[in-house]
């Protein structure tokens, strides 16, 4: 992951996160978002979903639908997200 200072746009790889993440009844997922959207910073999580529950998947769907909280299968997705998104 890379940040900068001030910068308003994350993209970190799949593999970088820890698989608590995505396993919702942690909860760990929505608290850890919330703070991106909270702080106004866009976030799009690059990599592979597809073994993840259909729960899962569907939390991945909605936050799709927004422009702050993105679930891409590359980085050139990500990228593309992150810098059209509204």
């Amino acid at each position: 992951m890379v940040t900068l200072e001030g910068a308003r746009r994350t993209i970190i790889d799949r593999k970088n996160i820890a698989p608590d993440f995505f396993d919702l009844s942690t909860r760990l997922a929505g608290e850890i978002l919330q703070k991106f959207v909270q702080y106004q910073v866009k976030l799009a999580i690059a990599g592979d979903f597809s073994d993840l529950s259909q729960t899962f998947g569907d939390f991945a769907y909605e936050s799709n639908r927004g422009n702050q909280i993105f679930f891409c299968a590359t980085v050139d997705d990500a990228k593309e997200k992150l810098f059209v998104a509204k």
